[in-house]
């Protein structure tokens, strides 16, 4: 099992990697919005399905309920801690 800090660094390249975004100034905050208005990466919903598919790829976890989705989504630190608590 990969430790937190480290599980939350590779989200962060997964993110911009499955999105096809270019790191921004300072790179992602563990904490940063990924979607909404106030995100800088400026992500949409097919972000957000090329990231899901992006981890069913990597860990084998696949997220299928749309709110569940929105809240682990919500920031590089919550997806790590949701993939984390499924065994990631």
């Amino acid at each position: 099992m990969t430790d937190i800090v480290t599980l939350t660094a590779q989200i962060k390249t997964l993110i911009l990697d499955a999105a096809d975004k270019p790191d921004p100034a300072g790179g992602i905050g563990d904490d940063e919005a990924l979607f909404g208005p106030e995100a800088r990466l400026a992500l949409d919903s097919l972000d957000a399905l090329q990231i899901s598919m992006a981890i069913q790829q990597r860990y084998g976890i696949r997220i299928t309920d749309s709110k569940e989705t929105r809240r682990a989504l919500s920031s590089a630190a919550t997806l790590a801690a949701y993939l984390a608590e499924r065994g990631a």
